[in-house]
């Protein structure tokens, strides 16, 4: 069941805007609308597909980080992909979570040590199988084109907080800067005070997610702090797995009923991780409460349902599909003008 604020939230702000947004209207702008105005938006929960959106129902179905994964995940009405960005040797962002080529890709060795011509001889894999595809290594631009105006792209900056003046550049320089997720961690005053510096050579337009985790910070208040110096549209809150057996009852520290309130003063969402680390506990960002639960062991109640209940308005997850089909299911998601889309395509990635 819903809680009582999410309702009087729902009431207040959503009855004034909902049919608003014209079905000429992009997708990418009708889904920032919902990002920027969070207390109008407390009854939909926003899913964010993790490293493009390469799973469903456990099985890898695309290449990480690849134009495939992002395409499916337009497809199933996923309002964010989020991506990895490093450098090539020639300076170039590319799309690739490790620093290293051999997991991902059927080249060795290190990313940076490839120009982008060298990359682009590359292939990606499909992890776990290892089948080799025809998708290459995309690209921060190329990423980007293939989003444009269809989604949110949320760029997880491998590099330093340095970097990502660069990134918005390129972004800019599309005229896609708005659809455009940065994010850092922050735990402290100086913390906050360094990455202020950094985005103050960006020039704006762009979204920018504060990161907390609750290994360094213990209460709402930072949080508000936070809020003030940002203006986010989004914090990301982050609840450390305490055991390999334990499930948190609570959500832990963060996720509490000041939370809840410090977020809708400050009017941004709480967004929430429920997808795996490799070698780590099962819902090892989200206190044991992850796709492993919500999927293997089909119990999306305790997983979606449980953030959702706890204030969570976006879900970052292996498992957009899984994860939209049940918040629809049950009332947590609200229809966009133009949710006539066309069919999920039935292909995945094409293979060698």
């Amino acid at each position: 069941m819903r809680t009582i604020w999410q309702s009087l939230l729902f009431a207040a702000g959503l009855a004034a805007s909902i049919g608003h947004a014209s079905a000429s209207e992009t997708r990418a702008r009708q889904i920032l609308d919902r990002f920027e105005h969070a207390n109008q938006w407390r009854d939909h929960v926003l899913v964010a597909a993790h490293r493009a959106g390469s799973m469903q129902a456990g099985k890898t179905l695309y290449p990480e980080n690849s134009i495939a994964a992002v395409e499916g995940s337009i497809a199933m009405g996923a309002e964010i992909v989020e991506v990895d960005i490093r450098r090539s040797k020639d300076g170039e962002f590319v799309v690739m979570h490790d620093s290293w080529l051999d997991r991902t890709t059927n080249c060795k060795g290190e990313a940076a040590t490839y120009t982008v011509a060298e990359l682009k001889r590359c292939r990606l894999v499909i992890e776990g199988t290892g089948a080799v595809t025809n998708e290459t290594v995309s690209t921060l631009r190329e990423m980007l084109t293939a989003t444009r105006d269809k989604i949110l792209i949320n760029l997880d900056n491998k590099l330093d907080v340095q970097a990502l003046p660069g990134m918005i550049a390129v972004a800019r320089d599309l005229g896609m800067a708005d659809q455009v997720i940065v994010k850092e961690n922050l735990w402290n005053q100086q913390r906050i005070d360094s990455v202020k510096r950094a985005l103050a050579r960006t020039g704006g337009g762009f979204q920018f997610m504060p990161i907390i985790a609750d290994d360094a910070v213990h209460d709402a208040a930072f949080a508000e702090q936070v809020g003030k110096a940002f203006s986010p549209g989004a914090i990301e809150l982050i609840n450390w797995r305490a055991g390999a057996e334990t499930l948190t009852e609570t959500g832990g520290p963060l996720f509490s009923t000041r939370m809840r309130a410090v977020s809708v003063r400050g009017g941004w969402h709480i967004w929430a991780n429920t997808y795996a680390i490799v070698n780590k506990p099962g819902g090892f960002l989200s206190g044991g409460r992850g796709d492993e639960l919500a999927v293997q062991a089909s119990l999306p109640a305790e997983t979606y349902g449980f953030w959702a209940e706890r204030g969570a308005t976006i879900i970052q997850t292996d498992e957009p599909k899984a994860a939209i089909g049940w918040l629809a299911a049950n009332g947590f998601r609200v229809p966009y003008a133009d949710d006539a889309r066309p069919a999920e395509p039935a292909n995945t990635a094409s293979i060698n």
